[in-house]
């Protein structure tokens, strides 16, 4: 049977891939997330407006097009949850 990720799984796999693959430090752009990301477009765009909005990502604007980096707060964020997820882990739940 398929596991569902959680939204807050889906929050942390997207601020990974901000994190890890910005190795130019010129941010990510939307295809990489979405492929990273396993999700659609759509879903993307209204999750990446919630992240910016919450702090999580910084968007820095192009002339044709945004990419995307992990901000101080976006760190602290996925620092957090991966405590939470040890945490989780060590009663055998998964987040």
């Amino acid at each position: 049977m398929a596991q569902y990720r959680t939204q807050v799984r889906i929050i942390a796999d997207v601020l990974s891939t901000a994190r890890d693959m910005n190795t130019e430090g010129t941010g990510v752009g939307v295809t990489t997330l979405l492929r990273k990301g396993n999700m659609s477009y759509t879903r993307m765009s209204k999750l990446l407006s919630e992240l910016v909005g919450s702090g999580l990502l910084l968007e820095l604007s192009g002339e044709k097009i945004s990419k995307y980096r992990i901000s101080d707060r976006g760190m602290q964020f996925l620092a957090a949850y991966s405590n939470f997820e040890d945490f989780a882990s060590s009663f055998g739940l998964r987040l």
